[in-house]
């Protein structure tokens, strides 16, 4: 890769995208690549476009393999390309090592920041933020322990409940009590009551969840959820709408702004929850609604709980909180996302649309965050 030779194309910031991963949310990360791959402003930004297949390896691709690749729907995964990439050692190198089919290697051009466009484990867990660490590469988003925190439902709602937000009743099982004594683990659960909800703890896009109406389901619940990770979230059936919230960080370690709220409306009574289904496959299941039909007083207050979550974990950069709001009037956070979907119908980049923040602006600002916050310790 040349490098650039124009004093304008100089002051370009170089922007790596990285893309798909290792976690089953892999296909969602494809098509959030696509959205911003073509929406940032290539002419304030060059761009270097990574694809981690499912098995780690890197490799450079581009916006008309990845749009190939998502045309293939949930079962899109990306493949090794011919030039792979390897990360600098730190040192204040930081451009990429890339080695073709020859293995002769080549450097890119300095990277100035990187931009995971990665979900679930291995990708916004902390795990990928730890790596860009260690290589001195400044990237957009939550730091290590805010993404590890925030990837795990257990943990993410004790932070909540630290801080003083609301949160509902659950109960946590490790596969090591599930194997243990079923019995005992079952007859927990059963004190939250049915409806109630079979969650991974450290997965997202709605994978390995089961509504459960009865003791009978159980079960296979647990087993599905083991299919995606070893320790679970069983959470309490809450009757409430579904509001969401976008947060947006500012320079300087401002008050981070939040999004008017938005609502997820099921419109197709086959999907009993905003599952997978209802989120990325079918058109008709559900439909958005921003900002929300939600008195003002009330939107204020949730707005105000979006930003404390966001503090709660040592947030950075974004994160989309998501609550129950009920019949009664309270407002139960269920949990955040510190790197939620960017793609075309994304609740997060619809919200600060809705807001004032164009998609082009959006994707600009994270970058320029990023750019801005030091490494290390902060």
């Amino acid at each position: 890769m040349s490098h650039p030779t124009s004093d304008a194309h100089s002051k370009k910031a170089t922007v790596a995208l990285l893309a798909g991963g290792r976690s089953s949310e892999h296909p969602i990360s494809l098509i959030t690549a696509c959205g911003v791959l073509g929406s940032i402003d290539t002419d304030k930004f060059n761009v270097v476009m990574i694809g981690i297949t499912e098995d780690g390896r890197w490799y450079l691709t581009n916006l008309e393999e990845l749009s190939a690749l998502t045309a293939q729907g949930p079962s899109a995964r990306f493949t090794a390309g011919n030039q792979q990439v390897f990360l600098p050692l730190g040192g204040g190198d930081s451009r990429l090592r890339l080695v073709d089919e020859n293995n002769e290697m080549q450097y890119s051009e300095p990277i100035d920041v990187v931009f995971p466009l990665l979900h679930g484990p291995f990708g916004e867990d902390g795990t990928v933020q730890g790596l860009l660490e260690m290589a001195d590469l400044k990237y957009v988003g939550c730091g290590v322990a805010a993404s590890a925190i925030g990837m795990d439902k257990h943990f993410m709602k004790v932070a909540f409940e630290s801080a003083g937000l609301e949160v509902g009743p659950y109960e946590v099982v490790s596969k090591r009590q599930w194997d243990k004594d079923p019995q005992t683990v079952k007859e927990r659960i059963a004190n939250l009551g049915f409806p109630l909800f079979v969650k991974p703890a450290r997965a997202g896009s709605s994978f390995g969840i089961t509504k459960v109406d009865a003791a009978e389901e159980l079960d296979a619940a647990i087993e599905e959820a083991h299919r995606f990770d070893p320790k679970l979230v069983i959470e309490a059936g809450i009757e409430g709408r579904e509001i969401e919230c976008a947060v947006l960080d500012t320079s300087a370690g401002g008050v981070p702004r939040a999004s008017y709220p938005g609502e997820i409306v099921i419109t197709d009574q086959d999907h009993g929850f905003y599952d997978f289904d209802a989120k990325y496959v079918s058109k008709n299941s559900a439909r958005t609604q921003c900002p929300a039909d939600l008195p003002e007083d009330v939107q204020k207050t949730i707005r105000e709980l979006a930003v404390e979550a966001f503090l709660a974990l040592d947030g950075e950069g974004l994160s989309r909180a998501d609550f129950f709001y009920t019949p009664d009037g309270k407002i139960i956070i269920n949990e955040v996302n510190t790197m939620p979907g960017f793609t075309p119908i994304s609740m997060y980049k619809t919200m600060w649309e809705n807001s004032g923040i164009d998609y082009p602006s959006l994707i600009e600002e994270l970058i320029q965050l990023a750019l801005e916050r030091p490494l290390g310790l902060r």
